[in-house]
């Protein structure tokens, strides 16, 4: 199963649109993550839409006033456990800050990673045993330097992640 793993589109207050390059992938994958931060309900609707409806997603601390989404949700394929929150918060500590809350939400799976968003920044690491995935923002929203998401494939308890970077502008 391929997942396509997006964050922080933050439209329309930061980008205009879900860029072309993102919407493709979505279309093209098996089920959608969203790490939170649509910003509006015209975003989370893009995003539904271009995922057929194959869609996990949890609210940002942008989001709480204007979309009914959970803070936290848990998609678990082919034995790996995914946990998606935004990890809202101060940077500092915030990878560990981010593992414990995964592994407090955790059902127990075997292989379990942790899909988050908030600090614009790519990252792909193990923190005490939890993958962590941030896919960064797809829009390049601020204080991102570049537009980025992840793609990953998911087979027989395994994940492999890729990442993807925008069009220079």
């Amino acid at each position: 199963m391929e997942l396509a793993i997006v964050s922080d589109t933050h439209v329309p207050s930061r980008a205009d649109e879900i860029p072309d390059w993102v919407a493709d992938r979505l279309r093209e994958a098996d089920h959608t993550l969203h790490a939170g931060d649509f910003d509006s309900v015209a975003a989370l609707e893009a995003v539904e839409r271009l995922s057929d409806g194959d869609l996990t997603a949890v609210a940002g601390n942008m989001d709480h006033a204007r979309l009914d989404l959970p803070n936290v949700a848990v998609l678990t394929v082919e034995g790996v456990e995914f946990v998606v929150l935004h990890g809202t918060g101060e940077r500092e500590n915030y990878e560990r800050r981010v593992a414990d809350a995964v592994r407090q939400t955790a059902g127990g799976s075997e292989t379990l990673v942790g899909v988050c968003g908030h600090t614009h920044e790519y990252i792909d690491e193990t923190v005490d045993g939890v993958r962590l995935l941030n896919p960064g923002s797809a829009t390049g929203a601020a204080p991102a330097e570049e537009a980025t998401m992840l793609t990953a494939a998911v087979e027989a308890g395994t994940v492999e992640a890729t990442v993807h970077r925008g069009p220079e502008t």
